[in-house]
């Protein structure tokens, strides 16, 4: 089942994400990255098993400005924010099973 992955920029990732009410988790990807074409469909069903939470992408070659000021350095890189906060981040492919636990956490 696959939800809706919001596309987080520059722009909006104040407002849609740091502002948000609730728990947001971020995917900071590349078109041309490997593994982050692989996690693509583990984040769409992310999204579409937690619709109470939020669940987008950065696109780091447009948007280099949230990536920058989180210290992306590495892609995929994936953080999940509470309250405005990060309350988790993972670097690399992981499974889906610890990004739900990550999301599952944030939510308590």
């Amino acid at each position: 089942m696959a939800g809706n992955v919001a596309e987080f920029t520059d722009q909006n990732f104040d407002t849609e994400v740091l502002q948000s009410d609730a728990p947001v988790l971020v995917d900071f990807w590349a078109p041309w990255c490997g593994p982050c074409r692989q996690i693509a469909p583990m984040i769409e069903e992310l999204a579409g098993e937690n619709p109470d939470l939020k669940i987008g992408k950065v696109n780091i070659d447009e948007n280099p400005g949230a990536a920058q000021k989180y210290g992306v350095s590495s892609i995929p890189t994936i953080l999940v924010f509470k309250n405005g906060e990060i309350s988790e981040s993972f670097v690399g492919v992981r499974p889906k099973g610890s990004l739900q636990a990550a999301l599952d956490t944030a939510k308590a």
